[in-house]
């Protein structure tokens, strides 16, 4: 189906959990397209509130100081969360009884603990709960999938993926996104939940779920005066019994990056943005063929988080198993984040139980 026959349907029901995210501004930038509408915000900040009531148009009736007061009167059909990642949890305690569906901004839930419990509620109240990544749509990271499921580049022997950008407080994000961002409880860590999130997410999807062995993890706080209570860079090492993914997340990149490069047995994928794929074929030792391609976007609802959500709610598009998007694929997920910090705060590997 379409990206228009899908506006044109019905519209979504939408309630908003939180402005506090640094990324809310999508969703409210986007409620006056016809796909879906909000009916209703969560947030006690009411300056907060006033203040994108202002930028975006909407009115402050729309705005509830308590989520269940919000929900209870508003009655959405799904709910985005938009706010810290600990009050995720929260959240599905509140929708699930209610069935109302819930996608939440990466990572799922700030601990293991927490996940799993918005798992149990999610099962036994049959709703979906989503996790939304900027890396689920883009086509380079669908395009080096069907490349290596082809069989052209052999088994994957070890894939990296870098993702980050100079810091909260030096790109400038908002002092509401700062204040929590960068707060150990409220966000479950630092650069390692906020970016290590991409490559564990990424490589449960190639593997179509495969668990890892084991975790071994470092991290740093290069920028102490700006992350005082957070580590802002980490270097993480997921073993699999025939691979390994390292993974690279950094409040201190000189650029922005979100990019992944996959080793095979006969050439490299290479995958250095968005839109921009690069294959290199081995040619003896150290020679190769190099191919570059300029993709275009995905075909809708993939590219659009709330679009994609509707679709999914609505039975319009069924998730695959472990799909970037999924509960199964970001279950896995908070394990290996979850080995990944012990193993940092107690410097030495961690082995995941069966």
């Amino acid at each position: 189906m379409n990206y228009i026959a899908l506006a044109q349907t019905e519209k979504l029901r939408l309630a908003v959990g939180g402005l506090s995210h640094g990324h809310v501004g999508w969703v409210l930038s986007s409620m006056d397209r016809g796909d879906y509408e909000i009916v209703g915000i969560a947030e006690s900040d009411r300056e907060l509130a006033e203040k994108y009531a202002n930028q975006f148009g909407f009115s402050m009736s729309l705005v509830y100081d308590d989520l269940a007061e919000m929900l209870e009167k508003t009655k959405p059909e799904a709910i985005a969360a938009f706010g810290n990642t600990f009050d995720h949890l929260k959240i599905v305690q509140e929708a699930a009884p209610r069935g109302i569906h819930v996608m939440v901004e990466k990572p799922l839930a700030v601990s293991l603990a927490h996940a799993r419990e918005m798992e149990a509620l999610a099962k036994k109240h049959g709703i979906h709960l989503l996790t939304n990544y900027e890396t689920s749509w883009y086509p380079t990271n669908h395009r080096a999938k069907e490349m290596l499921e082809s069989g052209e580049f052999g088994e994957a022997v070890k894939i990296i993926v870098r993702d980050g950008h100079r810091g909260p407080k030096k790109i400038g994000v908002g002092p509401e996104f700062l204040d929590w961002l960068t707060d150990p409880k409220l966000n479950g860590g630092g650069a390692l939940m906020d970016f290590g999130c991409y490559g564990a997410n990424l490589m449960t999807w190639l593997t179509a779920g495969e668990r890892p062995i084991s975790v071994t993890a470092i991290t740093q706080q290069l920028q102490p005066e700006n992350n005082p209570k957070v580590e802002d860079d980490a270097t993480i090492i997921v073993n699999y019994p025939d691979k390994q993914l390292i993974i690279q997340a950094s409040w201190n990149w000189p650029i922005g990056r979100k990019d992944m490069e996959i080793y095979g047995q006969t050439g490299v994928i290479y995958a250095d943005n968005r839109n921009q794929l690069r294959i290199r074929m081995a040619e003896g030792y150290d020679g190769f063929e190099e191919e570059k391609m300029e993709l275009p976007e995905l075909d809708p609802p993939y590219p659009d988080p709330f679009l994609f959500l509707k679709a999914v709610i609505r039975g319009e598009f069924e998730l695959t198993e472990f799909d970037l998007y999924s509960l199964e694929n970001n279950l896995i997920v908070m394990e290996i984040l979850e080995a990944a910090k012990e193993s940092a705060e107690k410097g030495r590997t961690v082995f995941l139980k069966n």
